[in-house]
């Protein structure tokens, strides 16, 4: 039996469609311990689709989730979450938002089949659906043929996706996700982001996700919403973040000629009139970073007096690309201004606007 999406009614009075309208809805959001501000004054709306919430340890993201479950009360601000108020309905926020935790929660000498019916049955199935929920659940993540082992025998890649199950077994709206990659080698991690988009692509859900680990949500999520020290970075849609700059990254291989292939091509390409600058950020994910040219863009003339030029002095060509901007540099502006600040420079300026809808998702 396939999982069938959501509901498009949320059956509350004064909660309309989750399809049309935003899942997530924070004004003002603030939770202070004595010591610790965890969320300072959020406001952030999200739409449908999958939304990465990203931070650093500490950050404030599982204070976040905790007080849009209705677990922990906010200092100050308001929260909704499918149209619910998290203060006065948390019970059923909960019946209606699958929450996948960050730490180790599995009882080891249970199966995964008897631990997802269990969560199945605490969520309101009757047995025979949660038997058969739990059964098409553990298939679409990838554990049916271990379905009947302990748990206390799984790797943590298994455990985590055991984690994934329970939060949809119950077939809710919207997922919260906190940070679901934990633990998990390179492929291990590939399978889960992989899990975690086809949660909304192919069921309709709405997915929140965690994680500190910033390229791994540029390759999963429609939208992001970044915050550091519980404020408010930034929101907007991942094509976004992530769009492309006006220059060129060009990396190169050395020869006998030119020992140092880089050098040789920075000083004829500023010979050639070139703007041209080396390494720095946005040389992620190349295989050599501190080979890394950037060379402004003029015009189609520039892709061309780049391979010239290459040719000429007989290097060879690893790559040439229009260098886009990563999510990481959010945090760098924010880190320098930060220390502009410190410095004596001025405040820190940040938009007093409210921040804008994130946009509804879009598929694959």
């Amino acid at each position: 039996m396939r999982i069938p999406p959501p509901g498009l009614t949320t059956g509350v009075e004064g909660a309309t469609s989750v399809e049309c309208v935003t899942v997530i809805v924070t004004e003002s959001l603030s939770k202070r311990y004595p010591r610790v501000t965890a969320l300072d004054r959020l406001s952030v709306d999200i739409a449908p689709g999958v939304t990465g919430l990203v931070g650093a340890n500490g950050a404030g993201k599982s204070t976040l989730i905790k007080i849009l479950l209705g677990l922990a009360p906010a200092t100050e601000g308001t929260a909704h979450v499918l149209g619910l108020d998290v203060t006065k309905d948390g019970g059923t926020i909960r019946e209606r938002v699958g929450y996948m935790p960050e730490h180790d929660c599995l009882p080891p000498d249970v199966s995964a089949t008897e631990f997802v019916v269990h969560m199945a049955r605490m969520s309101g199935l009757p047995p025979t659906a949660a038997r058969e929920r739990t059964a098409d659940t553990l298939r679409h993540v990838g554990l049916y043929e271990e379905r009947y082992r302990p748990i206390g025998g799984y790797s943590t890649g298994m455990k985590q996706r055991v984690k994934l199950a329970q939060a949809l077994v119950h077939d809710p709206q919207l997922v919260f996700l906190d940070e679901p990659t934990n633990g998990l080698d390179p492929v291990g991690r590939d399978e889960m982001l992989g899990l975690i988009r086809r949660v909304h692509t192919d069921f309709g859900i709405s997915v929140l996700v965690t994680s500190h680990l910033l390229g791994e949500l540029e390759r999963t999520c429609d939208h992001v919403v970044v915050i550091d020290g519980g404020k408010l970075l930034r929101s907007s849609s991942t094509d976004e973040f992530t769009k492309a700059t006006a220059s060129l990254a060009v990396e190169v291989t050395d020869t006998d000629a030119h020992p140092d292939g880089t050098e040789a091509l920075r000083a004829a390409l500023a010979a050639a009139g070139a703007v041209v600058s080396t390494g720095g950020p946005g040389t992620e994910g190349f295989a050599s970073p501190g080979h890394v040219l950037f060379v402004e863009a003029a015009g189609e003339q520039t892709y061309d007096l780049v391979r010239d030029t290459v040719a000429g002095l007989g290097l060879g060509l690893v790559r040439m690309e229009q260098r886009r901007h990563q999510i990481a540099e959010v945090f760098r502006d924010a880190d320098a201004r930060t220390g502009a600040q410190a410095e004596g420079n001025g405040p820190v300026e940040r938009d007093a606007e409210r921040p804008a809808a994130v946009g509804g998702g879009n598929g694959a």
